[in-house]
């Protein structure tokens, strides 16, 4: 038993972190309570979840740990792991994260406790961190446009190559895959075509046939054996024959080499990891897509513009918001709403605090040290196979064998890369790599077995020739020529924090998204180096302390959702939605039924359903809710017996999108497989179910869990996620596999992502959560989320009504406000209540969805009494400024929340000219005296935006 357990005698405990993380204690839940009119937690709870659905046990979880306990048993199991060099490359290097950046956006809660900028006003600092990303990848790349981030290279290169297929004007429907590429892009690839019908052909370039079957056309750049190619005939053949041509590059070699748009590349993508991101045994890392001007609306991912706002400054926002995936549903032709936005802020700081200079004295260093090995290896008798190439060798060895390598090399705690029945090796140098480091593998491949005598052998220092060369500048804005002292990059970064709002400033009460406490303790080790410093595909016998994580997280998952097999290899929610789409129709197919491609949505579900079920080949058939909010049973019933020979899926959200219990949830399953569909839940609103009911008891055969939501792991601003999903045991033999390496869990369909375990490094931070709370903290976690949910809808019902509520009267985790009737009787639209929030110091909760002209409020648990009132408050004042204007006392186009948010430099104007007093704008309540969130710029002109687009970073006398 955890001596945080054991009563001292005295009488006291070490505190436990429950009482850390939920925000109430006891005292002041018996006082939410009351206002619901209850005496117990439990007797409330009693009337808010369904008795049918409710757990009857406890979870079966370990005793918790401490704060500090968890951190030295964390210790204990990272231990095990083997932290070596590795030269292993294929996409993944180890670089340096400057330690300034590290400790000030990494370790930083102003920086990965934002949510995702959709309210721009209160986001301009992260804004501007992703517009110099988009910048650095163009810039790169030489392309005109890219976006704000990607889950990693492999489903950047699948979503390329599905922009391109939903481009063409004919029926072509192959794809030609350069057999250099990466294997795990070429999976995941495989993976993603499979279910549009697309036609993959891997081969070797010499003989692609350009003939008009082909629709587009994959190479790597650099190709995974370290090969630098002359692609320019390649590309001008592709461009005679109306085949589209996808670069996968990668981003350091670029800084030296010709980049793929001056070669005519019709798309770039790759993974910035190599720009000061850990390996973290793979993840996670952001990915990028780089194209044509012209493909800008079909691209996938979000986009960062230059608008301005209603003062005429320049002002960042989402661009063209209504090309996102999400929104598109079923026309969608891809599912992505999840950035890595996180990273990419990472990955732009890198390049920012290096600029241009000193990222090509890196480039080169490695390119040096490349030449070195090169001479070196041929000079014991080895043969180099690479003419050209980079920083990444692949040898033949001469005179020993690959097995004899890799035990000596492993000696001295050294990873290279092995090629299957041959007597190749790779050999990828990176930013770490020193000269000593070189002279080390030379010994190693030395077969006379002692140290070579002299090592001062000439070697070239730049071999790559003319036309392959850059001769064109990059980063030349100022932003990256600036910032180069700790002092100026230091300044910068908090310049930018202080523009937004993260939970480190307020409450972030955005329903369905679930932003709560990230704990430090939690993401502490997310820094240590045998954690993050281990390649994706080290050997499994390296990573022992991982192998214990992934065991032990995979089964308390399943013992929260009441399912019998998880994988964790789905690196955000609606990759997750994908996955366990594609597990039930490849069960369906091993089943003969591959007929079953109808996909049942209720017409409240979240964006990301419709599009995940159409990316995995589904069809979709909507069911109707009624006036309550819940799924209209009739409905369902009468479309699964209509469709009873081709239903393949139902997908539910448990409790729904409007935030309640629904009572028939069982009948709904049952209705399902009775028509021999199986039940998908999509676990976003998890946070209300774990330790009072489990998806698996409901009747759900496949459930996704959003660990950036329920299960603790920031949300960055935008990204990373992780969306594992558990599965009913004969699902099992269907969850993602990986090619390059056994993950443990299924294979049927391939890898999604390009790790075998998708962002490892990051499932720690839920590890740690559990571990902390164990079963009834985690239990009473849920509850305290109901209960804020409930106390706020109770102290706001009478001036902004609750759309929707359970039999009793009651919500579960999330309440939906209604705004509706303002805008008939005064003009007040919801629009101008979640700009108004600003002047008081909140982020808006999620506006306008599921239902227009609403706000969909989650507190959470960890959010205090305080918060809430103080949340209360605001709302309140808000409505006093409604019915101000109703009654005539506020003018109806010149009023507070018309003109919010309010700016420090509108506010202190000469000339004021608005109808109501400065104190009132900025300081309506006396809390905001104490302290004062200031917006960094006015509304901002959605239009403007994008009738005027552009991505990239403006000259600087612009932003003057």
């Amino acid at each position: 038993m955890s001596i945080s357990n054991l009563k001292l005698r005295t009488g006291l405990t070490i505190e436990s972190f429950a009482e850390r993380h939920v925000g109430s204690n006891e005292e002041q839940t018996s006082k939410m309570l009351k206002v619901l009119g209850y005496e117990s937690l439990d007797e409330f709870i009693n009337d808010v979840v369904p008795t049918q659905i409710r757990l009857t046990q406890k979870l079966n979880l370990p005793i918790p740990l401490s704060e500090s306990e968890v951190l030295v048993e964390l210790k204990k199991i990272f231990s095990q792991n083997k932290v070596f060099k590795s030269y292993i490359g294929m996409g993944f290097q180890e670089s340096i994260l400057p330690t300034v950046i590290q400790r000030n956006i990494l370790e930083n809660p102003g920086w990965y406790t934002a949510y995702t900028p959709y309210q721009a006003e209160i986001s301009q600092g992260r804004l501007e961190a992703l517009l110099n990303y988009q910048t650095m990848i163009t810039d790169l790349t030489s392309m005109e446009i890219a976006n704000a981030s990607l889950l990693d290279e492999a489903s950047a290169a699948a979503e390329a190559m599905i922009m391109f297929y939903h481009l063409k004007e004919t029926d072509r429907k192959k794809v030609f895959i350069s057999n250099l590429l990466h294997p795990q892009n070429i999976d995941v690839i495989h993976t993603r075509a499979k279910s549009l019908e697309i036609e993959i052909e891997v081969g070797d370039l010499k003989d692609f046939s350009y003939d008009t079957n082909y629709f587009c056309a994959i190479v790597q750049y650099p190709d995974t054996q370290g090969n630098v190619i002359d692609y320019t005939e390649f590309v001008e053949n592709c461009n005679q024959n109306q085949i589209k041509t996808i670069f996968v590059t990668d981003l350091l070699s670029l800084v030296i080499l010709k980049p793929p748009g001056e070669i005519g590349a019709d798309a770039v993508v790759g993974s910035s990891q190599r720009f000061g991101l850990p390996l973290g045994f793979g993840g996670p890392h952001a990915g990028f897509l780089a194209t044509k001007d012209e493909y800008k609306r079909s691209m996938p991912g979000r986009l960062v513009g230059i608008s301005k706002d209603k003062q005429g400054k320049p002002a960042l926002r989402l661009a063209l918001q209504t090309r996102e995936q999400h929104i598109r549903r079923e026309k969608a032709t891809s599912n992505i709403c999840t950035a890595q936005v996180l990273l990419a802020v990472l990955s732009s700081m890198y390049a920012v605090y290096h600029g241009p200079k000193r990222l090509k004295n890196i480039a080169l260093r490695l390119h040096a040290l490349a030449n070195f090995l090169k001479v070196g290896v041929e000079k014991l008798g080895h043969k180099v196979l690479n003419s050209l190439y980079f920083d990444t060798l692949t040898l033949e060895l001469q005179g020993i064998s690959p097995s004899e390598v890799r035990m000596r090399a492993e000696t001295q705690e050294i990873n290279f890369r092995y090629y299957k029945d041959s007597l190749k090796i790779g050999i990828a140098l990176n930013e770490t790599t020193t000269v000593e480091d070189i002279i080390q593998i030379l010994n190693i491949l030395n077969i006379k077995n002692g140290k070579l005598s002299e090592y001062n052998f000439d070697y070239p220092e730049f071999t790559i020739p003319e036309n392959l060369q850059r001769k064109t500048p990059f980063l030349t804005h100022p932003v990256f020529n600036t910032y180069h002292t700790e002092t100026e990059i230091l300044r910068y970064m908090h310049k930018l924090e202080t523009k937004d709002i993260a939970l480190n400033t307020s409450m972030i009460p955005l329903g369905s998204c679930t932003m709560k406490l990230n704990a430090t303790t939690e993401m502490i080790p997310i820094t240590w180096k045998e954690v993050n410093g281990i390649h994706p595909f080290a050997p499994k016998e390296q990573t022992l302390g991982y192998q214990k994580i992934f065991s032990d997280l995979e089964n308390w998952l399943s013992e929260i959702t009441g399912l019998d097999a998880v994988s964790l290899q789905p690196n955000a929610g609606s990759q997750g939605e994908y996955a366990g789409l594609l597990t039930i129709k490849a069960y369906n197919q091993k089943q003969g039924q591959s007929n079953r491609n109808i996909c049942l949505i209720p017409t409240s579900a979240h964006g990301t359903n419709p599009a995940s079920a159409v990316m995995a080949g589904f069809k979709v058939v909507a069911v109707n809710c009624d006036s309550f909010g819940n799924i209209d049973i009739d409905d369902l019933k009468k479309k699964a017996e209509q469709y009873s020979k081709d239903l393949g899926v139902l997908m539910i959200t448990y409790p729904s999108t409007h935030g309640v219990f629904e009572e028939g949830v069982k009948e709904i399953c049952e209705i399902i497989h009775a028509n021999g569909g199986l039940v998908y839940m999509d676990g976003a609103n998890m946070n209300a179910q774990v330790g009072l009911c489990r998806p698996g008891d409901i009747g759900a055969d496949v459930c996704h869990l959003n660990l950036h939501k329920t299960f603790c792991i920031p949300h960055g601003g935008g990204g990373p996620g992780v969306g594992p999903i558990a599965v009913k045991n004969f699902l099992k033999p269907f969850l993602p596999g990986h090619s390059v390496c056994e993950n443990g869990t299924g294979n049927w369909e391939g890898a999604i992502t390009s790790a075998p375990y998708g962002s490892a490094s990051i499932l720690v931070i839920s590890y740690a959560y559990i571990q902390m709370l164990g079963s009834e903290g985690l239990t009473h976690a849920t509850k305290m989320a109901i209960l804020n949910a409930n106390y706020i809808a109770k102290k706001l019902n009478e001036v902004f009504p609750v759309l929707y509520k359970g039999k009793k009267g009651l919500v579960a985790h999330e309440c939906i406000l209604d705004f509706r009737r303002f805008k008939s009787s005064c003009g007040i639209e919801v629009e101008d209540v979640a700009k108004r929030l600003i002047d008081y110091g909140f982020h808006a909760p999620t506006m306008s969805w599921p239902v227009a002209g609403t706000l969909m409020v989650e507190p959470t648990e960890s959010e205090s009494i305080y918060e809430l009132d103080r949340f209360c408050e605001a709302m309140l004042s808000i409505y006093q400024e409604i019915q101000d204007i109703e009654s005539g006392k506020l003018d109806k186009e010149d009023n507070p929340l018309k003109n919010s948010p309010h700016t420090a430099e509108v506010l202190i104007c000469e000339n004021w000219d608005k109808p109501y007093t400065r104190e009132r704008a900025a300081f309506p309540l006396t809390y905001l005296k104490e302290y004062k969130y200031w917006p960094p710029v006015a509304r901002v002109d959605n239009v403007y935006g994008d009738r005027n687009l552009v991505c990239s970073c403006l000259p600087m006398e612009e932003y003057k």
